[in-house]
This record gives structure tokens, sequence and C-alpha cells, in this order.
């Protein structure tokens, strides 16, 4: 992943992070005339897991398994090196059809351990992106030849849970 895709996701992420941390924040509020212990603990109906960004792509007409080469020769490695030191659990890539036009036909998955995991994580991401990638101009060059074979649609951070 270039510079420039890993500083667009590092962004994407911090952002989605904000607005996750909002929407997820479990409050102690309780209606009117109704008393609460806080001794008993969260009474959400499930359990926190790991923490999935999710990237929908949607690959050119005719050009899925170009992309897929792409993936392969640089993603794949770069993820391999984020498992081994422990920075991400796992990655996965999903493929499918598009229900529309306008829509993902591959859906890129990293897991991380927390949202505590993100703390720092360009710091940690950017030397071995330089390892596998090289330079600034060969990370340019490599975002110009992906983004002639697919579109990002969007990413997206999501926590996964268990229910109860």
């Amino acid at each position: 992943m270039s510079i420039k895709g890993q500083f667009t996701f590092a962004a994407a992420t911090a952002l989605l992070l904000g607005f996750a941390g909002i929407c997820s924040a479990q409050t102690s509020s309780s209606p009117a005339g109704s008393s609460t212990s806080t001794t008993m603990g969260s009474t959400a109906p499930y359990t926190e897991g790991s923490v999935w960004v999710l990237t929908m792509v949607r690959t050119k007409r005719g050009m899925g398994d170009d992309y897929l080469k792409l993936l392969a020769k640089n993603y794949k490695i770069n993820m391999e090196e984020q498992k081994k030191q422990n920075l991400i659990l796992s990655y996965k890539i999903l493929q499918g059809e598009a229900s529309t036009r306008d829509d993902f036909d591959l859906l890129l998955m990293v897991e991380y351990k927390n949202m505590a995991a993100f703390d720092g994580l360009r710091e940690k991401i950017d030397p071995i992106d330089q390892k596998i990638t090289g330079g600034e101009e060969q990370q340019r060059q490599g975002t110009t030849k992906r983004a002639e074979v697919r579109d990002i649609l969007g990413d997206k951070t999501m926590r996964e849970i268990t229910l109860k």
C-alpha cells in the first residue's frame, strides 16, 4: 500500500474510529424513575470482540484478476508482515457479484485486536510499506496502477460482537 494510500487509509480510519467511538459508547443513563447499579457491569446484550476495517472495492470491467494479481504482489506480503509483527490478527478478501453497477465486488477485511491497536499504527506500518513497495515514487506508481483497475467505494470500521 502506498504512503498516500496508507495516509488516506489512516485518515479514513481515524475519522471512522471517532464516529464509531461516539456511536458505540455505552451510557449509564436510565429511564426516568428507574434505578441502576454500577456494580453489575454492562447490560449490553453482547460482548465486544475484535475490530475490523472493511474496504469496499469495485474492480473495473474485466480487470478483477489483474487487481487480484496486484494484491497478491504487495498487499498479501504487507498483511503477512503485519501479522508477523502482531499489528493485525488476520485479513481476508471476499469476492462476489456486485448487486448493482454501483456496488462493490471485493471486500478487503483487516482484523485488529481492539481500538487501541490503532494508536501509533502509522509509525509501525510505514517502515513495512517502504520495505515492501519501495520509496515514494514506487508507491506513487503502484497507486496509479491500482487506480487503473479498481475504484475504492469506501472504508468502514466495525467491531465484532458476540450475542449473549
